[in-house]
């Protein structure tokens, strides 16, 4: 159970937003028939360790900086799209929930004598795009899933509704061991700003040995669009940015790629507010309602007795047994991940034909996945004929490219700058005559 839902479930049957309903979810799950019911704040924990150990590696020797935070599978996929050339500069670590069905499958089936086959994994996130995640191949221990189905809070609120359980008059439970103690750190993962305040908890004590005093990072807290802060550590600066929503990511991206931002290390997460604000939470478009599920989690970070990741004997435990050491190989292999640029190819061109002529005219033709589809080789085809037959190769430079950014309607062509959307092979003639021809510096004489 991720940390966003026990502060937003509570709505779909009446109860306040952000009122802690962490025993009364645990409660549900028992009597749909799940056998275990844990929480995947133990891997966020596990996430902070790893991600903050990360970090500090990179700061010492200077290099993959700024670092980007990876919990968020909405913003990898953007980053994935949008950003190949900072690949590099996301943490490596997966998600708290890949942690966790890694560390189930590879582990801890193990010690129960189980395959991993055996044991079925479910999520209750606050988040759609974790359903994409769950599902990549990257992410199975012997060609089996590690999380085999997530459901959403929504979900999750039916099949309460179904089988006819009173929320509100359920009696608490508490989670299982061993994924069931967790620290405040892990349950902050669930609003913007809750993994760099993590973070910074951790990077203090990791660098110079001693535990950190004060462990509230306001500058960090709060729905502002992008949120700064800057800490001391060991006599080092070190400069934080919190943005949450793609459009503040994609402009911060923009900013770092022209020089106009320096931090070292970044927090993204792609919905308003976190996974607080989650696609598959409680529809709500008010903002205090998000205000209201993230003061929850606040709360539920007040209300426990360990509030640094560092500081979770089980997560200690988990190194002991399987895992060595943060980032020791054993935990590369269950806790981390790798990422690949699913950008359509743009900017690059095969050249066809190559006029000559001074004035001669520019016909690009997309042969991107949307127009191939759609005939554009054919359309290609035909345009090469035509002018071979008109004997008109000096006069034209014609090359084939990838994405016009015009899907919908391919194939598309541009001509001297111009988009001309719906070229088919039936309809090139058409557009030669009427686009082309009269461009042709022998047109113009």
């Amino acid at each position: 159970v991720a940390p966003a839902v026990r502060v937003a479930l509570g709505e779909e049957f009446g109860l306040a937003a952000g009122e802690i309903v962490t025993g009364k979810v645990v409660a549900a799950l028992k009597r749909l028939g799940f056998d275990k019911v844990f929480d995947t704040s133990i891997t966020a924990d596990l996430t902070v360790i790893e991600e903050t150990h990360e970090f500090i590696s990179r700061l010492q020797k200077g290099e993959k900086l700024p670092q980007f935070t990876s919990c968020c599978p909405g913003w990898v996929k953007f980053a994935e799209h949008n950003g190949a050339e900072l690949l590099k500069n996301l943490s490596s670590c997966r998600s708290p929930q890949q942690m966790f069905g890694s560390l189930v499958k590879k582990h801890w089936a193990q010690e129960l004598g189980k395959k991993p086959e055996e044991i079925v994994v479910v999520s209750i996130m606050p988040c759609t795009a974790k359903k994409y995640e769950a599902a990549l191949p990257q992410f199975a221990t012997d060609g089996v899933q590690d999380v085999d189905l997530v459901l959403t809070t929504q979900e999750l609120a039916r099949m309460i509704r179904e089988a006819g359980l009173v929320f509100d008059q359920l009696d608490i439970e508490s989670f299982d061991t061993p994924f069931g103690f967790t620290t405040g750190a892990g349950v902050i993962f669930g609003t913007t700003g809750g993994v760099a305040e993590a973070v910074l908890r951790a990077a203090h004590e990791f660098v110079t040995g001693q535990p950190i005093e004060q462990i509230n990072f306001e500058e960090v807290r709060g729905f502002d669009q992008r949120k700064e802060a800057t800490v001391e550590i060991n006599g080092q600066t070190i400069k934080v940015a919190v943005v949450h929503g793609l459009a503040n990511a994609k402009a911060l991206l923009e900013e770092i790629k022209e020089g106009k931002a320096d931090y070292h290390i970044i927090e993204v997460m792609a919905c308003p507010g976190g996974c607080i604000g989650g696609a598959g939470q409680p529809i709500s478009t008010d903002m205090e309602m998000k205000k209201r599920r993230s003061k929850g989690l606040y709360n539920a970070d007040k209300l426990s007795q360990l509030r640094k990741a560092q500081d979770n004997p089980v997560v200690a435990k988990f190194y002991d047994q399987w895992l060595t050491k943060p980032n020791s190989a054993e935990a590369h292999e269950a806790l981390h991940t790798s990422y690949a640029n699913r950008g359509r190819i743009s900017g690059e061109e095969i050249q066809l034909i190559n006029g000559k002529a001074p004035n001669k005219v520019e016909i690009a033709v997309c042969v991107g996945t949307c127009c191939y589809l759609n005939g554009s080789y054919d359309t290609l085809q035909k345009l090469m004929k035509l002018v071979a037959a008109e004997k008109l190769g000096d006069q034209i430079d014609l090359h084939a490219t990838f994405c016009l950014e015009q899907c919908e309607q391919g194939p598309a062509i541009k001509v001297d700058g111009e988009i001309i959307n719906g070229v088919t092979p039936e309809t090139v003639e058409q557009v030669f005559a009427e686009k082309i021809r009269k461009k042709l510096p022998s047109a113009k004489k």
